[in-house]
């Protein structure tokens, strides 16, 4: 598994299916975006940001770019902001009635004796349910890395996709290597 990152694959994949419209790219957009969360007061937002009220004032305008640390904070800023009663609605369905899961990885196996253990690439598409989502929110709530998430979709793939809800495959263990793409949509 990878080392834990704080915004994985699987991060985005929840992000981008929590939004109906895109977020703002540039830095003018994003800060104009914040300011309306601000009532408008450039003082209120540079003190969130931790910057000056001028160095605000300058990215409205689309003067300069930020340095790296600021732009992830404005980002940041952005992405927990954007949005929110979509975001309930998407996680309450998903944590209700499951999710449509996509993507492409490398998967690692144990099994009985007699079946080989090799990495697979597969692209899977799997209707995944509720209990799974409510983990990973959970997980991503908590503040969890890549791993534990990748963790968590390892076990619910097992279940739900490998061993096709104890249907086969009794003592087959999988683990979750390498994502190459990743998509999360509602049901």
């Amino acid at each position: 598994m990878r080392k834990d990152s704080p915004m994985g694959e699987i991060d985005e994949g929840l992000g981008r299916a929590e939004r109906t419209r895109p977020i703002p790219q540039s830095t003018a957009a994003q800060v104009r975006f914040l300011l309306k969360g601000a009532k408008g007061s450039t003082k209120a937002l540079a003190a969130e940001l931790g910057v000056s009220q001028r160095t605000v004032q300058r990215w409205l305008k689309g003067q300069g770019a930020p340095k790296p640390a600021a732009a992830k904070k404005v980002e940041q800023q952005v992405r927990a902001k954007w949005q929110p009663k979509v975001r309930q609605r998407v996680r309450r369905e998903a944590e209700q009635r499951g999710f449509m899961l996509h993507m492409s990885a490398t998967f690692g196996y144990s099994s009985a004796a007699g079946s080989t253990d090799d990495p697979r690439s597969r692209t899977i598409t799997q209707k995944m349910p509720g209990s799974v989502a409510q983990k990973l929110y959970a997980a991503r709530d908590a503040g969890a890395g890549q791993a534990e998430q990748e963790r968590i979709l390892a076990e619910g793939l097992r279940e739900h996709y490998f061993k096709d809800n104890g249907h086969r495959a009794g003592g087959l263990d999988v683990e979750l290597n390498d994502i190459s793409w990743m998509d999360v949509e509602g049901l």
